[in-house]
């Protein structure tokens, strides 16, 4: 184990309390179940759960997590209020994350208060929170730019009045290592500490494992960074690194962090950036000839870890970049055989369609491969009619007819939106022929005027076997339903079909 760590540093994860305040998500009890349940399950010790006093939705959300039974220690937000701490406990908390302002920035024009009035205010709420029965962590709001003087004051006596435990919150992102150095040592010596950060600067991870490295037992973290403004220290980031930077145990499923972080953002939808670390599209993709080669050859040469320890697959993607060996990889995952003539062909026609600007995807990959090496591909799904509806008073609807393998069907369903209730109608009319998923849906960048086309790539997967596919139409709905229907088309097609040298 690492010296330079604590033993068994601790994770109380934020994301259904500072990740909702992200602008625009809102979780319903049984959404922030639905988490708080994976959180449990991957290994996190405190599940923040909401802000107790902010609405009935809240508390309600904060009974029914506390109620089911999860090994996780349940908390929740107050602040230096009886009545918050009277929410907490009623319904059912563990513990309480106590939050009272010790800048004097926030004290004075925030709170429009004094420091001792504050100091009062802190002292009182712990002893009510341990006369409630709670775990209390006591934390300074703006610690990183108040007198640290007076933040060890209060945490010296919060402990004394029966805090727990202490956290210094970054509140605005402020913190720099060479300050963590500074402040933090002398903390650790009064309480366990936690350490939050802000990444307002870019500095959340940088502070939290500075913070960490200096004596502080626990981080709070949030699945993907959630949180106001630039977000918080993200989850994935900080056990990534401890487990491989500084090969520290963290007692965190590893191999759950990438579904984990799937399902955040589906339920918040906030989509994760596609450069974004650990989880983000591209963390484990490659295009670049040289380096595909490499990774094929021997991984680690461009990955610093393997996707499966976050339970993720690499992907080799064409484009204008990808040599003869990446590309020929790709068609023998395919049972393409191609001979050396043909493979210098199906590069060459690759190069032009990522000089032109767009996605290769598996699909367009297997239509310039069946092009080049004349195999003739009879579709299984053909559309005979579609159509779409939505409006600010109906529910968006979606009906399809389809004929599959020769057999028509027909049927309907509704979604979120049109685009959703299109993907629904697909999958449920090809359901008895095969278990089709959509695993990711991307829609790039519009430009130019009313006329302009609409990218679309799908992601679908069929007994473990995952290929993305494009359409490209002016109507979203419509690129979407013939993404759709070129991706189940070819992951329908006979695995074992010969696609080897045929003549041209």
């Amino acid at each position: 184990m690492n010296v330079l760590f604590v033993n068994n540093l601790r994770f109380l994860d934020t994301t259904l309390r500072d990740g909702e305040q992200t602008p625009g998500v809102s979780l319903n009890p049984d959404k922030k179940l639905e988490i708080a349940n994976k959180l449990a399950d991957i290994g996190i010790d405190v599940i923040e759960v909401g802000s107790a006093a902010a609405s009935e939705g809240e508390r309600d959300a904060i009974k029914l997590i506390s109620g089911a039974g999860l090994p996780a220690e349940i908390c929740t937000y107050v602040r230096a209020l009886h009545q918050d701490i009277d929410f907490a406990a009623d319904y059912g908390a563990d513990s309480v994350h106590l939050v009272v302002p010790v800048s004097d920035l926030h004290i004075a024009k925030k709170m429009r208060k004094t420091r001792d009035q504050v100091a009062e205010m802190a002292y009182d709420a712990v002893e009510y929170a341990k006369s409630r029965g709670l775990i209390v962590e006591l934390s300074g709001e703006d610690a990183s730019r108040a007198d640290q003087t007076f933040l060890q004051e209060i945490f010296s006596e919060g402990v004394h009045r029966g805090a727990d435990r202490l956290c210094f919150c970054d509140t605005v992102g402020l913190l720099t290592p060479e300050k963590v150095a500074e402040f933090i040592p002398p903390i650790v010596k009064i309480a366990p500490l936690s350490i939050h950060c802000h990444d307002d600067l870019g500095f959340a991870i940088t502070n939290t494992m500075a913070a960490l490295k200096c004596g502080a037992s626990c981080a709070h973290v949030t699945v993907n960074g959630l949180g106001e403004r630039a977000g918080n220290t993200p989850l994935e980031e900080v056990v990534m690194a401890l487990e491989i930077l500084y090969d520290y145990p963290t007692r965190i499923k590893k191999e759950e962090i990438y579904p984990l972080s799937m399902l955040v953002s589906r339920l918040t939808g906030v989509p994760l950036p596609i450069n974004k670390a650990v989880v983000g599209e591209m963390a484990f993709t490659h295009e670049s000839g040289i380096h595909a080669h490499g990774v094929m050859r021997e991984p680690s040469t461009y990955e610093s870890i393997k996707p499966e320890m976050i339970g993720r697959k690499r992907r080799i993607v064409l484009g204008k970049h990808s040599g003869s060996a990446s590309v020929e990889s790709a068609l023998n995952e395919m049972s393409y055989k191609a001979d050396e003539n043909q493979l210098k062909e199906i590069v060459k026609r690759i190069k032009h369609l990522g000089d032109a600007g767009k996605r290769v995807t598996d699909t367009d990959l297997m239509a310039i491969a069946d092009a080049v090496l004349a195999i003739e591909c009879k579709p299984i799904i053909t559309m005979r009619q579609f159509t779409a509806v939505s409006g600010s008073n109906m529910i968006p609807t979606a009906s399809v007819t389809l004929v599959v393998n020769g057999q028509e069907m027909t049927g309907a369903a509704t979604g979120d939106g049109p685009v959703d209730a299109a993907m629904e109608v697909l999958r449920k009319c090809v359901a008895d022929v095969a278990d089709i998923r959509l695993e990711e849906y991307h829609v790039d960048a519009i430009q130019g005027g009313t006329d302009a086309l609409v990218d679309v790539t799908v992601r679908l997967s069929k007994d473990g076997k995952i290929i993305t596919s494009r359409g490209a139409r002016t109507d979203i709905i419509m690129a979407s339903v013939e993404a759709m229907i070129a991706g189940m088309n070819r992951l329908l097609r006979e695995e074992h079909e010969n696609r080897g040298k045929n003549p041209r």
